[in-house]
């Protein structure tokens, strides 16, 4: 199925508080099961294979190939694949402003002629201004935000324009099937909130930060931030159509960090909006009080869960206190009532009935590796959450950096397989996971001279699966093009 087409045309029934939407949640899970369609306890379940990641079971050795914008070598890929770069930071816009940098998470979407329309984050943090039109800014001094660009499928842009300004730290987000993105703030940063430590100073903010905001496909956003899903640093939003239910995840750099629900107060898809109001939950495994989960874990470890209540899931703070208390205020909520405990949730993604999710620094660091920096000492796992059971089941743990070197961002292709963005200390990759459970090389970036931070974000299929879009998110950020013979491998 592509983008928005979640199977839930036609919805009846009633919506639940309790986050179940009756009569066609069980008619989503018949659909489901009639198409044969598996969910991780059928797939993917290797758990950490010890081999490294194999080119071979992917599309074939990559080789260094030229950007079709300009003839520069950006990329690594397959025989048969090619890119284009476009949307560069530091361009403009079709309207005339600047495109900003930082580019991050990011959907696709149909648009009309077999084109994509595109909604990118920019995880711009500090008082810097914002982009593009200041008096639509939720708040004028931050410069983060959303751009949406329409583009073919081959990178070439028909339109562009600013759709979301004046937030901060826009880091992912999520795909929502009224054709909506929604994009999240990966802060708490405000005028009520001590400095975060970069030097930037938060007494310039007007508005309070660490919140979603949701983006349609066919018009500016309202910039209104819905802050009943919580003030943490959010990274990512996955959203199951049949209980109409947010899932959510928290990157904590220094910190632990919770993986969370929002069930809002009408089944979105109904309402034809995500709307304010609803009740934020955060997991805990059953029977384990506070269980560690950023640690390592055997191959196919699963449990069973439950969800605690965040009782204040936006708190005012007084007396501006530091930020690392206030960034911590809603997790320590969930982790006082039982919660479980991750290190650094980034990338989610729904597919038929589970969310994916990744934990950057999870898992237990390899011999002769050290710790990266933060909390979490592994370079990541892959879990999976079964939304109509309830159950979660670690489906990769990378054994060593050159497997797996911190995930980030993810997508899911037609066939199941994920695509990785990884964000390691090295060498950046696009990482493919099979359902089987095999890890392999797809995209390697070439090396920027004097930009040892580039990475890989916001990767997401076109319409048709024709085109995968991604981001170089580096000193000169811009997004890709990347196209070719898809049915050679597992994507």
């Amino acid at each position: 199925m592509g983008l928005g087409e979640s199977g839930v045309q036609g919805l009846t029934g009633g919506y639940c508080p309790d986050g179940r939407y009756s009569v066609d949640r069980r008619r989503f899970i018949s659909n489901v099961a009639a198409a044969g369609i598996a969910g991780p306890f059928a797939g993917v379940a290797c758990a950490g294979a010890k081999g490294g990641a194999d080119p071979v079971r992917g599309y074939g050795a990559l080789r260094p190939v030229r950007d079709l914008r300009d003839g520069k070598v950006r990329l690594h890929l397959p025989d048969g694949f090619r890119y284009r770069s476009f949307s560069v930071a530091g361009e403009k816009y079709s309207d005339g402003s600047v495109v900003p940098g930082k580019h991050d998470g990011m959907a696709a979407f149909s648009g009309p002629g077999g084109s994509a329309v595109l909604i990118r984050n920019h995880e711009v943090g500090g008082p810097v201004g914002a982009f593009g039109d200041r008096d639509k800014a939720y708040d004028p001094m931050a410069g983060g935000g959303t751009s949406t660009i329409q583009v073919t499928r081959h990178g070439e842009v028909i339109k562009s324009a600013p759709s979301l300004n004046g937030t901060m730290m826009n880091c992912s987000g999520g795909p929502m099937a009224w054709r909506a993105w929604v994009s999240c703030e990966e802060t708490v940063n405000g005028p009520d909130v001590g400095d975060d430590g970069s030097g930037d100073d938060n007494s310039k903010l007007t508005r309070k930060h660490g919140y979603l905001f949701e983006v349609p496909v066919a018009r500016a956003a309202t910039a209104t931030p819905i802050r009943a899903a919580g003030r943490f640093p959010h990274e990512s939003a996955a959203f199951d159509p049949s209980s109409g239910a947010l899932y959510l995840t928290e990157d904590n750099f220094s910190h632990p960090s919770g993986f969370y629900r929002y069930l809002p107060p009408k089944h979105p898809i109904l309402a034809g909006r995500l709307l304010d109001g609803g009740r934020l939950q955060m997991l805990a495994v059953s029977g384990a009080e506070r269980a560690d989960l950023s640690k390592g874990q055997e191959p196919g470890t699963a449990y069973g869960t439950t969800w605690v209540d965040i009782d204040d899931p936006d708190p005012d703070f007084k007396g501006r206190p530091a930020y690392d208390e206030a960034v911590q205020a809603v997790g320590r909520q969930g982790r006082r009532k039982g919660a479980a405990i991750f290190a650094r949730l980034e990338g989610a993604v729904h597919h038929h009935g589970t969310v994916y999710f990744v934990s950057t620094q999870g898992g237990a660091t390899a011999p002769g590796e050290r710790a990266p920096d933060g909390f979490g000492d592994g370079r990541g796992q892959v879990w999976a959450y079964e939304t109509w059971s309830g159950r979660l089941k670690l489906v990769y743990e990378s054994p060593r950096s050159s497997v797996l070197d911190l995930p980030d961002n993810v997508t899911v292709s037609r066939r199941g397989t994920l695509v990785l963005c990884e964000d390691g200390e090295q060498d950046n990759w696009l990482r493919g996971l099979t359902r089987s459970g095999q890890i392999f090389d797809f995209c390697r970036l070439q090396p920027i001279e004097g930009d040892d931070g580039a990475e890989f974000a916001g990767s997401t299929f076109g319409p048709g699966g024709h085109t995968l879009y991604v981001n170089l998110q580096a000193k000169q950020g811009m997004s890709i093009a990347i196209w070719g013979p898809w049915e050679r491998g597992p994507f």
